[in-house]
């Protein structure tokens, strides 16, 4: 019995040191880390079709990059055209020739328009056949005291960031449920694990983007259709800068500093690509100390204890980068 009790104990101090080193040490929760090392390769996607929503920068740009030069067929919607035939242009040289112009369909569409999303899904299925990856990443995120948020900016940022998603997500699964199978993917945020200060509209819609996935998930467990949800932490790029705030039509406007503690955004592309081959559930990415607050979540009272020790203001500082003043 003794033997026995010396064992569980020897694997709970080796994993409670494998968790520890992990948060400390990887840009990623402990899963994708290992998923990334010994699970399915990006490379096994090779010939599918993934349709990216907000593919013309930040984060989906840098996903179509990864996907590109492992062959993986794409279809890049946002507004801007001319930053999309940029983006198609560098994907055609990443991929060495492995993509050929036919391969990166673009497509001008706003995610705003939900009338016409089958008609944008459907000019997708025509070019290629199929879609076999629906990434939903276009969104907006947002800062402004809660009190002081017009109720108009909460209406906008819930109809971008939730409501056209799964709206887009349910011309999608239409096409998933003919053909048998099917992959769904959201790009969520950190924000969504649990409520962000000063980002009170931004930190609703991607919480709910969560519940609503979930619920996604758990109707399709026998359906052969997978849903991931990706939560990224702070990430160089203009997300910032195009933020709402308190008032309709008012942009945060303030840039990125090359000084900034945020993950490269080709990292994180890299990383979504990878949850996206192993059809991860939900994916963790940042640089500590995200990842550890992360983790805390999973002990209210401790996350309690330390929101309050942070206060606001603290947390605000740390999730924009800013030097903390103990």
């Amino acid at each position: 019995m003794l033997w026995l009790l010396a064992i569980i104990g020897a694997a709970l101090i080796v994993y409670t040191l494998v968790y520890v080193f992990s948060v400390f040490y990887f840009d990623c929760d402990l899963s994708l880390a290992y998923h990334e090392k010994f699970g399915k390769p990006i490379e096994s996607l090779k010939g599918k079709v993934v349709f990216i929503t907000g593919a013309s920068s930040g984060i989906g740009e840098h996903t179509a990059y990864a996907f590109a030069k492992r062959g993986v067929k794409l279809v890049l919607a946002a507004r801007r055209k001319i930053e999309l035939d940029r983006v198609k242009q560098e994907c055609l040289q990443l991929s060495n020739g492995a993509l050929g112009a036919e391969d990166v369909l673009v497509l001008e569409m706003d995610m705003l328009k939900l009338d016409k999303h089958e008609e944008y899904f459907k000019t997708a299925v025509d070019h290629f056949g199929t879609i076999d990856v629906i990434f939903n990443n276009a969104g907006r995120s947002q800062r402004g005291i809660w009190e002081r948020i017009a109720m108009q900016v909460d209406k906008e940022m819930f109809e971008l960031n939730l409501f056209s998603v799964i709206n887009l997500t349910r011309v999608a699964l239409a096409h998933f449920t003919e053909k048998g199978k099917g992959h769904v993917v959201v790009t969520s945020s950190v924000a969504g694990v649990f409520g962000v200060p000063h980002s009170a509209s931004y930190t609703g819609s991607k919480h709910a983007l969560h519940v609503y996935m979930n619920a996604l998930r758990n109707e399709k467990l026998r359906a052969n259709i997978a849903v991931s949800v990706i939560c990224p932490g702070t990430v160089f790029t203009n997300f910032l800068q195009h933020s709402f705030t308190e008032q309709p039509g008012v942009m945060f406007g303030i840039k990125v500093q090359p000084t900034d503690h945020r993950m490269k955004a080709e990292r994180c592309g890299e990383l979504c690509a990878v949850t996206i081959a192993n059809q991860l559930n939900e994916s963790w990415m940042a640089l500590f100390p995200f990842l550890p607050l992360l983790y805390i979540t999973y002990f209210p009272n401790i996350c309690s204890a330390l929101m309050r020790y942070l206060g606001p203001e603290g947390y605000y500082k740390l999730r924009d980068n800013r030097k903390l003043d103990f």
